[in-house]
């Protein structure tokens, strides 16, 4: 059996919006490490007493994995009933928290809500799994 067989014909646009996620929490770590040198954070610390830019930039990390896991799990929940409509919008999740992480990085936090547009996407996908669910129960 091949996964071919197994999965959606679609299922491959999924595929690459979890390199697309991939690729943005790569882009984040790797501007929490450029600003850990550029502010003199040494590790362990997470945050800084002095620098709140510094405690921006990680913030917008660090809440992006804070909630990954369980976009992760709805993502694909979706994605193996719905792929296409999923992968729309865990595209539009992804984006959104390159959004949310600029408009953090201004220093400013209240431009963090830049990105709330990817509530769009991540209440999407709970709602196409909570869909996935029911019909798996035979209510729909």
């Amino acid at each position: 059996m091949t996964v071919e067989n197994v999965l959606p014909a679609n299922f491959g646009y999924a595929i690459f919006t979890y390199i697309y996620s991939f690729v943005m929490l790569s882009y984040l770590g790797l501007k929490v490490g450029a600003a850990r040198k550029k502010y003199k954070i040494k590790y362990p610390s997470m945050y800084s007493d002095n620098e709140p830019v510094f405690n921006c930039i990680q913030r917008a990390h660090q809440n992006t994995l804070e909630v990954y896991p369980q976009w992760l799990v709805f993502q694909t929940i979706a994605a193996l009933e719905y792929p296409l409509v999923a992968s729309v919008l865990g595209v539009i999740w992804v984006t959104s928290r390159f959004s949310y992480a600029w408009g953090y990085y201004t220093g400013d936090p209240v431009k963090r809500m830049r990105g709330a547009y990817g509530y769009i996407g991540l209440l999407g996908v709970i709602l196409l799994s909570i869909s996935v669910a029911l019909k798996l129960l035979g209510v729909l």
